[in-house]
């Protein structure tokens, strides 16, 4: 449990007895992959922090095409936020794409420690206001840069990713169809190549 302790250290120093009480409540947890955590209609209670593996959070749309939202691998968080916070039914899927040792932080464990250490609540600020800014990012891109860009974006951001999610993935992550994907990546080899 010592990388989420670590991850916290780099926003906000703890006292080792407030590294105990945070540790006391949150569990680790080991999940094969292919493991769903949460579906549309459930109401999310928990965030994931990622030790090791790879979580994604994903929607399935009418057509039963699947749009991914989002990745997290080792010391990324991952959750439905409209439904955490709302305690609300959401509209995501969280599944497990990599085996992954996780630590699961409730909700209810969550307010008790921010009552208990406030300094939480200025990490899970910063936290949100980090998510909230890549968000937007992504939101803008999808709106001015061509696939192409966008994919060379996501290989500069995330280069660990490209060669432990499957292209389908990474392709409903850019935005585009796996075959729009697979020609482009194609294209873009040749490219470099010459």
């Amino acid at each position: 449990m010592n990388s989420i302790i670590d991850h916290i250290g780099k926003f906000i120093s703890l006292t080792s007895e407030e590294e105990n009480l945070f540790l006391s409540k949150v569990t680790k947890q080991h999940y094969n992959a292919k493991t769903v955590l949460l579906r549309p209609g459930e109401i999310c209670k928990q965030t994931y922090f990622v030790q090791t593996g790879i979580l994604r959070s994903f929607t399935i749309n009418d057509h039963i095409v699947e749009h991914v939202l989002h990745f997290a691998c080792e010391g990324w968080w991952i959750g439905d936020m409209y439904s955490l916070i709302s305690q609300k039914p959401g509209n995501l899927y969280i599944e497990v794409n990599e085996d992954a040792e996780v630590v699961l932080l409730s909700k209810e464990n969550q307010e008790a420690l921010y009552l208990e250490i406030p300094k939480l609540e200025r990490f899970f600020r910063i936290l949100t206001e980090k998510s909230l800014v890549a968000h937007q990012e992504r939101l803008m891109d999808n709106l001015s840069l061509s696939a192409e860009e966008r994919f060379e974006k996501f290989c500069l951001k995330y280069p660990t990713l490209i060669q432990r999610v499957p292209q389908k993935q990474i392709a409903s992550y850019i935005g585009v169809t796996p075959e729009f994907f697979s020609k482009m990546k194609s294209k873009l080899v040749k490219k470099m190549i010459s």
